[in-house]
């Protein structure tokens, strides 16, 4: 698992996030929410080692992240940032198959190969495999780069707002995705992503951690988190949790 003790971070000299220290489990989806300027992507960053802390310390199984070679870090976390290169007449296969690079740093093999169909497979991107990124919208993209991180083949994705912009129908596509590779079995992922939808992370998180002004301000069981005062007092606004006929529930705002 992902451990995060009294973490602090600063950017262009304003403290963005103050002493945080959570847990991110090994197994299914883990959603990282909060308001605006909360500190959601730069901790994503920093469990990345795209940002350095200015003290405090993420580990994955025990080891310094920020110290591990950037090669074998590769190998275990596969992140997708918000902005991403736009690269003229790239195709959603070689999109894909650059998940593959930290493993065979320029000669694929039949392992790479066989996982690169199985991403294209997973996240049904068959019909468009041979189109150019720039021909496709913004739903077909944000499907084809989660489909390259997972094809990175690494036990976790930390994902970076990969809903953003996108509707309804496309967002529950790529999440009910997300969810199916985050169960147990031989494949699983652990899936830690940031959103602004709680009713997305009402629908899909197992694991919730919330921040409010650079600090935790709660973490556990979606259910825990996920609450009439939890969600009120994080938000500084009136928010009710109603459960649904299904055994879901529905967010309120």
């Amino acid at each position: 698992m992902i451990s995060v003790q009294n973490l602090t971070l600063s950017l262009e000299g304003q403290r963005v996030l103050k002493d945080v220290s959570t847990t991110l489990p090994d197994h299914g989806i883990t959603a990282i929410i909060g308001p605006n300027g909360a500190g959601k992507s730069t901790l994503l960053h920093s469990v990345a080692a795209l940002r350095a802390p200015d003290s405090g310390s993420v580990t994955l199984n025990g080891a310094d992240i920020h110290a591990t070679p950037a090669a074998e870090r590769a190998k275990l976390l596969a992140i997708l940032t918000q902005s991403q290169p736009q690269i003229p007449r790239l195709t959603v296969r070689d999109l894909v198959a650059f998940g593959r690079w930290p493993h065979h740093r320029g000669r694929p093999g039949p392992e790479d190969h066989a996982l690169v169909h199985a991403a294209i497979s997973q996240f049904e991107l068959h019909r468009i495999e041979s189109a150019q990124l720039d021909t496709l919208s913004g739903g077909q993209r944000q499907r084809a780069y989660v489909a390259m991180a997972w094809a990175q083949g690494t036990p976790y994705m930390l994902l970076d707002e990969p809903l953003s912009a996108l509707d309804p129908r496309v967002s529950r596509s790529i999440m009910s995705r997300l969810h199916q590779i985050s169960r147990p079995g031989r494949d699983t992922r652990a899936v830690v992503i940031v959103l602004h939808d709680l009713q997305i992370a009402a629908q899909w998180a197992d694991y919730v951690v919330a921040l409010k002004d650079g600090e935790l301000f709660a973490e556990g069981i979606a259910g825990s988190v996920l609450a009439d005062a939890p969600l009120s007092a994080l938000y500084d606004s009136e928010i009710s949790v109603r459960p649904l006929d299904d055994g879901r529930i529905a967010v309120l705002t």
